[in-house]
């Protein structure tokens, strides 16, 4: 029994020793200091794919495993901050002792015989007697801000002087900044939220939770929680006394102890370009505790502090906007156009018809910007600012890189049409045309969900300034005796040529258009190359090329007299080309119709929506954060700063001095000593030698 514990405190001891170890400590630095470089250069807390399109699948998967895109909030890495807080608590605990013990020591037991083993020594008789020299000794001692303690044996008083023992407190303070700091570290992390989690006491908030009343209790924190940090939306007009806290993929609600209500959102543009100069929230506090209400302004760099929260002006998005939609059939032979009223977050159900069959799709209206500036210089096609360099121009970073290329282009509306397979493809439509390349032509946006960004159809602008005239030209094309008409309207232009059939020049346009109709410029190479045709139905290899050639200008030719009927549905007259100046532009016009047609085939979705009109709701984004560690970090970093200037700055010297009497005078030796013996040791000893030596015997 005595034996196993024995073992028992062996085995604690052993365990206390590696906790305590200076190699322990250090090795869980170096895993912090990896851990905290990987977190600095690869950005925190973005999107999936941002990870995937920077890195690739494999290192996606391999970080993923880690956590890397979220490092400071890991299991692991608070693991090890906290076993870095008890190492270093277990060095301190093991160290401090024979640390104070030391400074408070004078070593006064030393005798004169360890006088020969010192480096740094003097030794002179002199003829004053020992009660003489020993106030002397006294007086340079308290000069030069030494300590000491007296000590006879054997008929020689040893006098144990010390200065600059504070030094030792160095080593102390820097070990209690690192404990501090790292505990204010874990108090403002998600450690004390995933306490509460891995206790079983809370549950994330449920996919089925629609509204603030089906957020279950266990899904809140209450307005007691000692550390977070959460965002909070407000739409103009209403309230909020809740933050939202994402921890790992699940979402909690973090109550607060007051209610927020967004008078209004207060955004500024340079008139320069439309760029946002400034942004502030608008918003009146209601105390719960005592009903005291408060108007703020909370903007960037000035935010308010209440109950030891404070909110942050973070960001702004669309807060419900009411948006009036037209929508345009562009694919079958429906025309029929429809009137949506919607507003942002808000979902709609759709019916259109394609080839008499009636599809329904479910339209969500993602987001609408009424402003959005665009350096179109070089635009291939537009891409729209993402929010973080509409933040980049708040701050000031972007400001003086605004090109004088850039303008404001008006507002766009994103929205998701998912059909009845639940297949979702994202669209972003501009709701005003845009000048590119000397054209005037609506962006017609679509993103699949394999897409890394948007990418645009260009719709020339009509001269009413509406997409009118290419939808009904689309329509057209739809249309199959409008295409037929088409192509023998192209016929009879053909002067009498007893070598050309007009009724082939009907067949091979009216094939032509049908093929463009349905497929585009990549249907009518297909069809040449035979892809997708039985054998015996393909062209001669020998043909086509001069096949290629022909059915091409069929389609042009013939789609200019399309265009003209196009223009008879919608009421507008035959273009008749007064000018070359009029024949250009409608050139122009034309070849962008053709190219945006060819585009639309591939367009996954029957029907473009327009934007009419709009009320715009602003919302604000509040980053809540409660953070008691934030103080205690600047109490050990002060700890840090004291520490620092202790061990740098202050040296500790030792110095013995014996003094045994003689018949007629006394001998005095003495010995300084130091842990670093640097330039200012020496000079200190040298003035310590030169003094003393004054004393010395004359002979």
């Amino acid at each position: 029994m005595g034996k196993a514990k024995q073992n028992h405190r062996h085995w604690r001891i052993e365990l206390f020793e590696l906790f305590s170890s200076m190699r322990f400590a250090i090795a869980l630095l170096v895993v912090i200091c990896i851990a905290s470089a990987v977190g600095t250069l690869i950005e925190q807390n973005r999107e999936e794919i941002f990870y995937i399109d920077r890195f690739g699948t494999y290192w996606y998967q391999v970080f993923s495993k880690f956590s890397i895109n979220q490092i400071y909030n890991t299991w692991w890495f608070l693991l090890v901050m906290g076993f870095l807080v008890i190492s270093t608590s277990f060095c301190l605990v093991r160290n401090v002792p024979k640390i104070i013990k030391d400074m408070r020591s004078f070593k006064e037991h030393i005798r004169q015989g360890s006088f020969r083993a010192f480096s740094h020594k003097v030794s002179i008789q002199t003829d004053y007697s020992a009660e003489q020299a020993k106030p002397m000794i006294q007086v340079w001692l308290k000069k030069h801000g030494y300590v000491f303690k007296e000590k006879e044996v054997d008929n020689t008083l040893t006098i144990a002087a010390k200065k600059g023992s504070s030094n030792r407190l160095g080593y102390i303070f820097a070990h209690l900044a690192i404990v501090t700091i790292c505990i204010g570290g874990l108090l403002d992390s998600e450690l004390p939220n995933r306490l509460q989690l891995w206790m079983g006491d809370k549950a994330p908030i449920p996919p089925t939770a629609r509204y603030m009343s089906d957020v279950p209790e266990q899904s809140k924190f209450g307005v007691s929680n000692i550390s977070f940090r959460g965002n909070i939306s407000v739409s103009e007009g209403e309230n909020a006394n809740h933050a939202l806290l994402l921890l790992s993929d699940d979402r909690y609600l973090q109550n607060l102890p007051f209610d927020i209500h967004l008078n209004r959102f207060i955004i500024e543009y340079y008139e320069t370009n439309g760029m946002p100069k400034r942004f502030a929230s608008d918003v009146t506090i209601t105390d719960f505790a005592t009903g005291k209400k408060e108007n703020k302004i909370i903007e960037v760099n000035h935010p308010y502090q209440l109950h030891g929260i404070t909110l942050y002006q973070s960001s702004f998005h669309d807060g419900g906007s009411k948006l009036d939609l037209t929508l345009y059939p562009i694919k079958g032979k429906n025309t029929e156009t429809q009137t949506i009223k919607t507003k942002v977050g808000e979902t709609t159900e759709l019916k259109t018809t394609l080839n008499d069959v009636e599809q329904t799709y479910q339209l969500t209206i993602n987001d609408f910007r009424p402003i959005n500036v665009e350096n179109l210089s070089n635009a291939g096609s537009a891409q729209p600012k993402d929010f973080e360099h509409q933040i980049l121009a708040v701050t000031g970073s972007a400001a003086s890189k605004v090109a004088n290329d850039s303008v404001n282009v008006g507002p766009l509306f994103q929205y998701t049409l998912t059909d009845e397979s639940n297949q979702s493809v994202q669209y972003q439509n501009y709701m005003l045309p845009v000048q590119l390349d000397g054209r005037l032509v609506f962006l017609i946006g679509m993103k699949l969900p394999t897409d890394a960004g948007f990418s645009y159809a260009r719709i020339p602008a009509d001269e009413k300034g509406t997409m009118q005239e290419f939808l009904a030209l689309k329509a057209a094309f739809e249309n199959p005796e409008m295409r037929r008409q088409a192509a023998q309207a192209y016929a009879d232009k053909l002067e009498e040529d007893p070598r050309i059939d007009k009724q082939n020049i009907v067949v091979l346009a009216s094939m032509a258009l049908e093929i463009f109709a349905n497929n585009g410029f990549k249907g009518l190479d297909d069809y040449i190359e035979g892809k997708g045709i039985p054998e015996a139905e393909r062209v001669p290899e020998a043909l086509r090329a001069p096949m290629k050639s022909i059915l091409r200008d069929y389609l042009i030719f013939s789609a200019i007299d399309l265009r003209n009927m196009a223009r008879q549905t919608i009421g507008l007259p035959a273009l008749s080309y007064v000018n070359q100046s009029d024949a250009e532009q409608q050139a122009l016009w034309f070849d962008s119709a053709i190219r945006a047609l060819s585009d639309m085939t591939f367009y996954p979705a029957p029907m473009i929506l327009q934007l009419n009109s709009f009320e715009h709701i602003q919302a604000t984004v509040l980053q809540a954060t409660r953070s008691p560690g934030k103080w205690i970090v600047y109490l050990g970093c002060l700890f840090l700063i004291i520490g620092i200037f202790q061990m740098f700055y202050i040296r500790e010297r030792r110095l013995w001095i014996w003094l045994t009497p003689l018949d007629n005078g006394s001998e005095i030796k003495g010995a300084m000593t130091s842990v670093k013996r640097t330039l200012d040791f020496q000079r200190e000893f040298t003035q310590f030698q030169q003094d003393f030596s004054e004393l010395a015997r004359k002979e």
